[in-house]
C-alpha cells in the first residue's frame, strides 16, 4: 500500500498520510512520486503537497497534521490536465511563495499559489521530461528523464542544459542499457541534490542505479 511518511532523522515515523477519500480512486491507483512542504522556517504554514504522478495524475493538499484539504489536477487554469505530475516544490525565491509542479509527460511546469490557485505555465518550448526541482542561489535546476539536466534563472528563463544525451532514449531497451553509459553524459536522471559548495549529485533511473557528481569549477 502506497503512503507518505514523515520521519525523524533517526528513522522514527511521526506521521503517515494515506491516499485521500477522493472519487478519482474509484478507478485510479494511488502511486505518489513526490512531496513538498510549505515550510514554517520560510514563513509557510507547514502544508503538505503530494503528487500522485504514477497513479491518478492528481496533486493532493494536506495541512501539517496530515488532514486532507483539497486536490488539483491541472484543469484549474487554461493549461490543461496534468500528465505524470512527477515532482513538486515550493519556491521561496520571490516575495510570495509559489507551488511548482513538474508536469512531466506534458513537457512543462505548471505554477500555482500555495492555496492551489492556478497562476501560469511555462517550459513547453524547451523542456522534454522534467522530474523535479532543486535550487542553488538564484538558479533552478531540474533533472529531466530524457537524459539531461536543465538550469533556469530566477525568472524561469533557460540558462543551459548539462550532460545532454537525448539520442540514448531512442535505443532499444532504454533506460536499462548499461553498455551505453558514458562519463559526462546522462542516461535517465530521476532526482538530484546540491551541496553548499554548489556540487551537484544526480541519481538515474536504471537497473542498479547510477549516481553522478558534477563538481563546481
Amino acid at each position: 500500500t502506497a503512503e507518505v511518511a514523515k520521519m525523524t532523522l533517526d528513522g522514527k515515523t511521526v506521521l503517515n498520510i494515506d491516499k485521500p477519500d477522493h472519487p478519482v480512486y474509484q478507478k485510479a491507483n494511488y502511486a505518489p512520486t513526490w512531496v513538498a512542504v510549505n515550510e514554517e522556517r520560510f514563513g509557510g504554514n507547514g502544508d503538505i503537497w503530494v503528487t500522485d504522478g504514477y497513479g491518478s495524475n492528481y496533486v493532493h493538499h494536506y495541512d501539517k497534521t496530515g488532514k486532507y484539504l483539497n486536490s488539483i489536477n491541472g484543469e484549474e487554469g487554461k493549461t490543461g490536465a496534468f500528465s505524470c505530475p512527477h515532482g513538486i516544490w515550493v519556491d521561496n525565491r520571490k516575495s510570495e511563495p509559489e507551488l511548482y509542479v513538474a508536469d512531466r509527460s506534458n513537457k512543462r511546469i505548471q505554477v500555482y499559489d500555495v492555496q492551489g490557485g492556478y497562476k501560469r505555465a511555462f517550459g513547453d518550448d524547451y523542456l522534454t521530461s522534467p522530474d523535479g526541482f532543486i535550487t542553488h542561489g538564484e538558479f533552478l535546476m531540474m533533472p529531466e528523464l530524457y537524459a539531461r539536466l536543465t538550469i533556469l534563472d530566477g525568472n524561469d528563463k533557460l540558462v543551459t542544459h548539462l550532460g545532454s544525451n537525448e539520442d540514448v532514449v531512442k535505443v532499444k531497451g532504454w533506460p536499462n542499457i548499461h553498455d551505453h553509459l558514458a562519463a559526462g553524459k546522462f542516461n535517465s536522471p530521476h532526482g538530484m541534490a546540491a551541496d553548499k559548495a554548489g556540487n551537484l549529485y544526480v541519481v538515474e533511473w536504471i537497473t542498479g542505479g547510477r549516481i553522478t557528481k558534477l563538481a563546481k569549477v
